[in-house]
């Protein structure tokens, strides 16, 4: 059985708060000095993810009973940034995580089915402007409710997970688990591409079918679906009011006026930006903004006519 590995039927002692954060800080100093490339999850204050992506991540693992016994623990344990390490990629979570020493856990996700992916590109067809409306979580409230459907948008159910940890827990849901999956809700925060890697499914298709005049805002809106201030409470974020049903106008307006902005520019890598006295933060803000552009490669990003300009800016403060 899981638990009889290294402590027999005994469960190791508890480790308060304080040394438990001691111990991940050590652990992670270690594997740096071992050359491991680690990307360890830091959450600053009390909410595990602040941003559209990342909260309905969160509130999606929280809808499913199967989950809920253990996840106030794993809560904890992302806060007091025990998980040292999380690699996302295709499928799956891969995480070390601080315990009573370093354990492994890895998270197994289904790659979203072919024609659920088809299905959701079409609902959605020509109610996303840009790649970086997307990213943002800037979505009418429709495209919100389409994507964060529980068991067929993009989020994946209990049913399409398969969880293993090297702790002696015998739980089906370990704590060390519960915070890899909170701490994939934190890593959305500032990475929200991540998630469309992890579904296996790519993101610009979303983008390719702006075009396309779908129909969506306005069947929910004659259906009674769900109105910006009904989203707001269930997202924790503001969507602006009317945006469910938006002319086609005003959405091809839009989109002519972000192609005027795009000008044709040279990509500027992550390393090339913080070379140049850029640190992570003001990339995401600046993606945020519009600043820079993603682009299909992780790490590389399109600049456009104020990329340079903010940079000078910056390094002249």
């Amino acid at each position: 059985m899981a638990f009889e590995r290294g402590y027999g039927f005994r469960f190791p002692p508890y480790v308060p708060v304080w040394q438990r954060r001691a111990q991940a800080e050590a652990q992670l100093t270690q594997l740096r000095k071992l050359g491991q490339a680690v990307s360890p999850v830091v959450i600053e204050g009390r909410a595990i993810a602040t941003t559209f992506w990342g909260k309905a991540w969160c509130r999606n693992l929280e809808s499913y009973s199967d989950f809920a016994n253990r996840l106030p623990r794993g809560r904890a344990y992302v806060r007091n940034r025990s998980v040292v390490d999380l690699q996302i990629e295709r499928g799956r979570l891969r995480a070390l995580v601080s315990g009573s020493r370093l354990y492994t856990s890895t998270v197994d996700i289904q790659p979203l089915g072919a024609n659920r992916w088809k299905r959701l590109v079409g609902e959605c067809a020509g109610k996303i402007d840009s790649v970086v409306e997307l990213l943002t979580g800037t979505l009418s409230g429709g495209v919100m409710e389409v994507l964060c459907r529980r068991d067929e948008g993009l989020f994946p159910s209990s049913a399409e997970v398969s969880l293993s940890c090297s702790c002696p827990d015998g739980a089906w849901l370990c704590k060390h688990l519960a915070a890899v999956l909170y701490g994939a809700g934190a890593r959305l925060d500032h990475q929200p591409e991540l998630l469309f890697v992890l579904r296996g499914v790519d993101q610009m298709d979303l983008v390719n079918e702006a075009g396309s005049g779908g129909t969506l805002g306005r069947g929910l809106a004659a259906e009674g679906g769900l109105d910006g201030e009904s989203l707001s409470e269930l997202f924790g974020i503001e969507i602006e009011t009317g945006t469910v049903a938006a002319p086609v106008e005003e959405v091809r307006k839009s989109s002519r006026k972000r192609k005027r902005n795009r000008p044709v520019e040279p990509t500027i890598t992550s390393n090339e930006l913080a070379a140049r006295g850029v640190p992570s933060k003001i990339v995401q803000r600046w993606l945020r903004s519009g600043v820079l552009m993603y682009t299909r490669e992780r790490g590389v990003y399109l600049k456009t006519r104020e990329t340079e300009a903010k940079i000078v800016e910056l390094q002249a403060r």
